[in-house]
């Protein structure tokens, strides 16, 4: 089961506990009359997704019930840093880790040993 921490409640608690609420930091801009449709419609429904890291915003709707922030990784599922919301954005590269960074070489595999056949 994957843990996430709460920066609130400051514990970690099964993801069971928590909801994503999509991407985080992003900005409406102001005056919203102003703006056609079109990009209304692109601020509300169209997001990035990519591959890798991802800035989210969470709830932890079973807990504290507020929202934060996290730093987490698409491909391994895993949680590089929480947040609380209203802090800014931290800095990717203290994030990356070397666990995190892909291996220069992948590790050597041992090949089994034939077995020896008596005619």
């Amino acid at each position: 089961m994957l843990l996430i921490k709460c920066p609130y409640c400051e514990e970690e608690r099964p993801e069971l506990e928590f909801r994503n609420a999509g991407e985080a930091h992003l900005v409406r801009a102001n005056p919203i009359i102003e703006q056609s449709d079109d990009d209304f419609a692109g601020f509300l429904y169209f997001r990035q997704n990519p591959k890798g890291l991802q800035f989210e915003r969470w709830r932890h709707i079973h807990g504290c019930g507020r929202f934060f922030n996290a730093v987490r990784d698409s491909v391994s599922d895993k949680f590089l840093t929480v947040y609380k919301a209203g802090e800014p954005r931290p800095d990717i590269g203290t994030l990356l880790s070397p666990a995190v960074a892909e291996p220069a070489e992948p590790p050597a595999t041992k090949r089994p040993r034939a077995k020896k056949v008596e005619v």
